[in-house]
Parts: structure tokens; C-alpha cells; sequence
């Protein structure tokens, strides 16, 4: 059992504590700008698209109208695309453009003309301002494949995505420019994963 606080420890305590507020509302003062972010979800551990997907569920929440466009994946039947598919359709418009990965199709026109429908798709979606976020999952996958030029992309966000709308790109191996470029980068470090000890991807924890 922890001792008694006596009367002047939390005396010492209050007042600390006013003065961290007093510091943190001066701070918070500050902060009253708003603008439409350019958000990055990379690194080699788990949770890039599943961050992405929570972000997505927030803007659903607050009913603001999103969308997603899924690179590389192809058909799977995840968790994600039957919830937002079957639930909330009206706020979220959901497109699966991938062709499954590389080594499934073994056809690189197929997989450069499915990147190339998938980021059309996007740009439509973007320049609509209704939406005020589109994620689109696993494009850092296809740059580093070569499937679609990550320049193309940010000059694309630069002088077309409408002021207040939230782009949210994942996947690892993010390129340089994009880091640079986008407002918020979070890298997702990989520290154990189940696979390394055989055990296969499993739904509710991959998709």
C-alpha cells in the first residue's frame, strides 16, 4: 500500500502541474492553423495500412466523406473492404485497382496498366472535394516496383489536391521525395513478427 500524500506534497503537486498546463496552453495557443496533410505510413513492421484504415474509420466517424484505392493487393477479402463495402458505402467509396503482387501475376504490362487504372482512379477521387480524405494503400509498393513515378504523384498533390484534403500514402520503402514532401511521416519499425516462426497471415491481425 502506497504512503499518504501529506498535504504539502500535493500542494507541490497542483502547482507543478499548473504550470505544465499554463505552458501546454500557451503552445496549444499557437496551433490554429488547419490544412489538407499529406500523411506516410512506411518502415518494415506491421500496421502501415491498418493505421491508414483507422484514419479512414475517423473521418467516417465525424461523417466526412472518404475514399480508398488499394495498390498491389488484388482481391483479397479483408476485414477492411467488408466493413467499409457493407456498412458505410455512403461515406466511403472503396476500389481495389491491384492485380495481386508481382511474383502472382508474372506479367509486367498487366501490373503497370493495374497501377496506372488505380492512380487514375485516385486523381479522380482526390480532385473531388467532397472527399476530405483518400488513402491510398500500399502506392510506396508500387514506386519501389517501378509501377508508377512517385515525381508524377507529388507534383500531381502539389498543384491538384484540393486545400483540405487529408492524402494518406502507405506501404514501405517510401521514397526520399516523398518523406520530404509529405506533412506527416511515421515509420513502423519491425522489431518480432509470427511469420519468422511459420505461423501464417491470419484474419483480424493481417486483413
Amino acid at each position: 500500500m502506497s504512503a499518504a500524500i501529506t498535504p504539502e506534497e500535493a500542494a507541490r503537486h497542483s502547482a507543478k502541474m499548473a504550470k505544465i498546463k499554463a505552458a501546454r496552453d500557451r503552445m496549444m495557443a499557437t496551433k490554429t492553423g488547419e490544412k489538407g496533410l499529406i500523411i506516410v505510413h512506411t518502415g518494415p513492421g506491421k500496421g502501415k495500412s491498418s493505421s491508414g484504415f483507422g484514419m479512414i474509420m475517423r473521418c467516417i466517424g465525424h461523417g466526412m466523406p472518404c475514399a480508398v484505392v488499394q495498390f498491389i493487393k488484388g482481391t483479397w477479402d479483408t476485414g477492411e473492404r467488408r466493413i467499409l463495402t457493407r456498412h458505410f458505402a455512403d461515406l466511403c467509396q472503396f476500389h481495389m485497382m491491384g492485380e495481386g503482387f508481382t511474383w502472382e501475376t508474372q506479367d509486367r504490362e498487366r501490373d503497370l496498366a493495374a497501377a496506372a487504372a488505380g492512380w487514375a482512379k485516385a486523381r479522380d477521387l482526390i480532385r473531388d472535394d467532397r472527399n476530405r480524405m483518400v488513402l491510398l494503400d500500399e502506392i510506396n509498393v508500387a514506386f519501389r516496383l517501378g509501377l508508377l513515378d512517385p515525381i508524377e504523384v507529388l507534383e500531381f498533390l502539389a498543384e491538384k489536391k484540393p486545400a483540405m484534403t487529408h492524402v494518406v500514402l502507405t506501404g514501405r520503402n517510401a521514397p526520399d521525395a516523398l518523406i520530404e514532401a509529405a506533412d506527416l511521416v511515421t515509420e513502423m519499425g519491425a522489431v518480432k513478427h509470427p511469420f519468422r516462426d511459420g505461423v501464417k497471415a491470419q484474419p483480424g491481425v493481417e486483413f
